[in-house]
């Protein structure tokens, strides 16, 4: 084994529950452990992969569910750790922008259908926070047409543009 990655949750605990690290920081600290271990569980924000970081030494972080639509997560945690400082939120069209490309993804890899239905369970995380989305996101997870979804997609850039971030 040359890495071992740990998740904090026990499989009954599924999402419930925070992540337990103690176990981990356990076996990162055990003198006999002597490869690299990440941790999982709860890391939501660069304060928080920075905190597991130092609280328990592990050498990294696996992220799961907050990237489920918000992939930005990734740089916005490695350039806090290097920098302490916070990159700018995504914009409404950097948001709408990797949609479309992560729907393309989805569709080329499964299928216009499949990847049309999968898709839907991302598109409320990559727009969390946007006023009054309700409307959009009904629309985005009850058609079964690309180009709709993208036609969608575009007004929604169109609606929300003057909003710098969120």
């Amino acid at each position: 084994i040359q890495a071992l990655s740990i998740h904090g949750r026990t499989r009954s605990q599924m999402y419930k529950g925070d992540a337990d690290w103690t176990l981990i920081g356990e076996i990162k600290n055990n003198p006999r452990i002597n490869i690299p271990i990440f941790g999982n569980g709860d890391v939501s924000s660069p304060e928080k992969a920075k905190e597991m970081r130092e609280r328990y030494g592990v050498d990294g972080v696996m992220i799961g569910r907050a990237s489920i639509g918000y992939p930005w997560i990734f740089n916005e945690i490695k350039h806090f750790l290097k920098t302490g400082t916070h990159l700018a939120p995504p914009t409404i069209s950097d948001r709408v922008n990797v949609c479309k490309q992560h729907l393309d993804f989805s569709v080329k890899w499964k299928s216009n259908h499949a990847g049309i239905v999968e898709m839907r369970r991302h598109y409320t995380n990559y727009f969390k926070g946007l006023p009054n989305f309700k409307e959009h996101r009904l629309k985005l997870v009850t058609t079964y047409s690309y180009e709709e979804i993208i036609s969608i997609l575009d007004e929604v850039q169109k609606q929300y543009s003057e909003i710098e971030a969120i």
